[in-house]
């Protein structure tokens, strides 16, 4: 008679495997360490820092209600 094979045992294997393949592929589209962030926050910084100090006229303050002066008081 032949050998018996325990088929629950391939097929966690192979549920491990797929799962490390997916794994893989998030790392690759979404995995960014914390200093690789904070490395591109810094340089976004300054990019803005040098944008604001190029403008030639001063931005206006916005307010959070604009006035529209139509007051019936």
């Amino acid at each position: 008679m032949g050998k018996v094979v325990n088929l629950n045992r391939y097929r966690k294997l192979k549920a491990k495997a797929e799962a490390a393949k997916r794994a893989d592929t998030n790392r690759r589209l979404h995995g960014r360490t914390k200093a690789e962030r904070a490395h591109d926050e810094h340089k976004k910084r300054l990019l803005d820092a040098k944008l604001d100090g190029a403008r030639l006229e001063p931005v206006p303050a916005q307010h959070d209600a604009p006035d529209r002066g139509d007051d019936e008081s």
